[in-house]
């Protein structure tokens, strides 16, 4: 068996050899000759393309060749929903059946390869049915979080210009049913582009009302359906679109490919996860996000294993041991989700018990990501469940872990606070300002030496420059990842956090930048900044400071209220804006630069150093009493 530093160097030094080689551990229609090349004349800002002159089908990968080898009667997706008291399985047969029948419904809706279909789904099934029948006939699927508001829905709408919509009739948080047809409704209204159709899945708990001509019931489509066969496609195809908040306040559509994902896929299962074909895996997160994409669908249907789809929370459906009864029930071998949702367990069950309840011996290990693994809770999991607890990093763009401990290769030991070592494929460096690499333990921006490794975004969705200028521009030969952190003299990564204005709550990336020009839009409001600080569960939320307009007579309790409310409505409650400070004055520095990253600095108790370039320093004793003020309810 090859260790990690042999492995790492063959895929650094020798890329097309390496992947090459990977890609044979899937099945293709046409195996690929031309391994790596650009799709760009500008050198500068090559677009790397794996596997050009291949061709294969993700829908296929993921359900057709595990039968045709015999595993049609393996369980293919656990429907888990302690919020509906239901459970439902499918075996590969069974999901196939159901995928090649949409995969109809949308070929007579007039989808044809190329075509969008945006998923507005909850976590039911459905979801990932609609998903892999889109892949099946080579329709391009943007799905987007259930939680969004109907404003963020329409965003999305345009720039993805979707034929379908597929929905659903309702969600549920918890014990609270949000109804999602008056959503779509709404985000069809505000978008300038619309779908020429809208498929809803009616749920038993809310029908939905249909529009005539436009709407349809997903149940009464399928009842005539006909199961169609997988369509060969070019590996450089595009599978989907997955929007990720951009610091303009514009998501950005990343887009993925078949050929270079499916291979990242299945190599990451094994080298990552450690995770054979039959295994049982479980990735606690949404279809919404990019770990539903890569590890609820894609990956574990991928490498022949088991999937959990989980439709509710790790505390409160019905209380903080809802994680250990699932790993207990299905015989899960690996638990992979945000460090939030293991605060909040920890923070309801602070003791485990719960943990003691279950038999977890099938549970050999837990990964986390989404976010950066605090020191307290890797230890408070590391003492209550005594299994391996396994940080890793990486980002929607990329689809699959940059960094982390390669358990199919070499079980190397983990380090707190640390995402572990690169992945192989993923050559890390870390660059100063300048573009210098730093020396070990020294923070600089963390960057990925071109070519990127198969799986990872291949452009952004219509606009290409936008690809080139976000993330290959700053240092020549470089993806710029965005984030900041170190490599230690053992070659472990340390992520920090992000260099620009998106914050990360509760694992889901947002843009402040939008935030403040929801916030700015208020007839009351005339300045606002808002930041990320530090939150015991949810690891950053948003904090606005506002002043208000000139002689403006307000109640300030009810300007806070419509403030938060706004920003629920045009982004959704995930954003969790439920600070808003009203203040005189903010620090800025004399050419108008607000300095958010200092008070973040203040507030989280962190040391910081006020600018030679601020305009006013007596502001920062002021804010300072401000805070100390209000650190309770901040």
């Amino acid at each position: 068996m090859m260790n990690y530093a042999d492995e790492y160097k063959n895929s650094i030094d020798n890329p097309i050899i390496f992947w090459q080689k990977q890609a044979k551990n899937i099945a293709w229609y046409k195996s690929p000759t031309q391994i790596l090349s650009t799709n760009s004349d500008d050198n500068r800002h090559n677009s790397s393309q794996w596997f050009s002159d291949g061709e294969l089908n993700t829908s296929y990968l993921a359900l057709d060749h595990h039968i045709e080898q015999g595993r049609g009667d393996q369980i293919a997706l656990i429907y888990d929903s302690p919020v509906t008291q239901t459970k439902q399985q499918f075996t590969y047969n069974q999901l196939l059946e159901q995928v090649a029948k949409f995969a109809e419904v949308l070929q007579n809706q007039k989808v044809n390869k190329g075509d969008r279909v945006l998923i507005y789904m909850p976590m039911i099934p459905q979801a990932a049915i609609a998903m892999l029948a889109c892949a099946r006939i080579g329709a391009i699927h943007s799905v987007v979080f259930g939680g969004f508001a109907a404003h963020e829905l329409a965003v999305r709408i345009d720039d993805a210009q979707p034929k379908v919509i597929v929905s659903a009739s309702c969600g549920i948080e918890i014990e609270k049913i949000i109804a999602y047809k008056p959503l779509v409704d709404k985000a069809i209204e505000l978008a300038q582009t619309k779908p020429q159709s809208c498929i809803i899945y009616q749920r038993d708990m809310v029908q939905a009302e249909l529009t005539e001509n436009r709407d349809f019931c997903w149940q009464t489509l399928m009842k005539t359906a006909k199961a169609i066969k997988a369509i060969p496609l070019p590996a450089t195809h595009p599978l989907y679109i997955l929007y990720t908040s951009g610091t303009t306040g514009t998501p950005k559509g990343v887009v993925r490919d078949h050929g270079g994902h499916a291979v990242a896929m299945q190599y990451s299962m094994k080298t990552i996860y450690g995770m054979t074909t039959g295994d049982v895996f479980w990735a606690a997160s949404d279809v919404g996000w990019v770990v539903g994409h890569s590890y609820i669908v894609y990956a574990p249907l991928i490498a022949g294993c088991t999937s959990i789809l989980y439709e509710g929370k790790p505390i409160k459906t019905p209380d903080a041991g809802a994680f250990w009864r699932v790993c207990s029930e299905y015989k899960v071998n690996a638990l992979f989700s945000a460090p939030t949702a293991f605060r909040a367990i920890a923070k309801e069950d602070p003791q485990g018990d719960f943990i003691q309840q279950y038999d977890l011996s099938n549970l050999q290990r837990l990964f986390l990501a989404g976010e950066r693994l605090d020191p307290a809770t890797y230890s408070w999991l590391k003492d209550k469940t005594q299994l391996p607890v396994i940080d890793h990093w990486w980002q929607t763009e990329t689809g699959w872990a940059i960094a982390g401990i390669p358990l199919g290769i070499e079980n190397k030991t983990t380090k707190a606070g640390s995402a572990g070592v690169p992945t192989p494929g993923f050559k890390v460096e870390i660059l100063d300002g300048l573009g210098k690499p730093v020396a070990a333990n020294e923070s600089g921006n963390i960057v990925l030496k071109l070519p990127l490794p198969p799986g990872c975004l291949t452009t952004i969705w219509q606009n290409p420059e936008r690809y080139k200028l976000g993330y290959l521009s700053t240092f020549d030969g470089y993806y710029l990842t965005g984030d900041g952190g170190y490599i230690d003299e053992d070659g472990y990564l340390f992520v920090m956090g992000r260099t620009d204005d998106v914050i990360n709550v509760a694992g889901h990336r947002l843009s402040t930048g939008e935030m403040e020009e929801i916030v700015s839009a208020h007839h009351d409001v005339a300045e606002c900044a808002v930041f990320g600080i530090h939150d015991q569960i949810k690891g950053q939320v948003p904090l606005a400071l506002v002043i208000t307009k000139n002689g403006a007579n307000i109640d300030k309790t009810l300007l806070q209220a419509e403030l938060r409310q706004s920003v629920r409505e045009k982004i959704g409650a995930i954003a969790s804006l439920k600070q808003v400070l009203i203040v005189e004055r903010l620090p800025k520095t004399r050419s108008g630069k607000i300095l958010r990253k200092v008070m973040r600095q203040m507030i989280d108790g962190e040391p910081y150093q006020v600018p030679s370039t601020i305009d006013d320093v007596s502001i920062i004793p002021e804010l300072d009493k401000i805070f100390k003020k209000d650190i309770l309810a901040i």
